[in-house]
């Protein structure tokens, strides 16, 4: 299962190519599609990445959550699966933006990799910095916390018993 976490920043050419971060690029290599399925963010001026599997997962919430033909399902199916752009990771782990994507999230000449767990983001490194600053704010203001679930594995201190 993919789990990426992390922030890497890396160079966008004119043509629109970007490499992957490796550890991303080893996560996506465990799906059937050799590549990453990417939809502009309906909530930022970012973009949305995940495997293929995973936006199959998504498609069964919005299927199973919201009913058929309701403007609800019909809004996110537009903003998530007419939007996506199934991408081929070259064999130098590059993939080519489309036009419409770098225009969404205000790519020029750097993108900034955000992992999100199951899945990751594509900011712009300046707008990327202000989303964090205001996450953190937030998070602070609200004085969120986490529960942790239980199933949860044990530490090696607590192992040791």
């Amino acid at each position: 299962m993919t789990f990426f976490i992390g922030t890497y920043e890396n160079k966008l050419d004119k043509k629109g190519r970007v490499s992957v971060p490796a550890p991303f690029r080893a996560m996506l290599a465990e799906s059937a599609f050799k590549g990453v399925v990417i939809f502009p963010s309906y909530r930022a001026d970012a973009l949305e990445a995940c495997s293929q599997e995973f936006l199959r997962e998504l498609h069964q919430s919005l299927s199973g959550s919201l009913d058929l033909f309701s403007e609800e399902q019909d809004d996110l199916a537009t903003s998530i699966l007419a939007e996506s752009h199934p991408l081929q990771i070259d064999q130098d782990g590059r993939i080519v933006l489309p036009p419409d994507l770098l225009e969404h999230a205000g790519l020029t000449d750097r993108v900034a990799f955000v992992g999100m767990g199951d899945l990751f983001q594509i900011w712009h490194p300046d707008r990327l910095a202000e989303k964090k600053k205001e996450a953190r704010e937030r998070a602070r203001a609200k004085k969120l916390t986490l529960p942790l679930r239980k199933g949860r594995t044990s530490g090696p201190e607590e192992q040791q018993s």
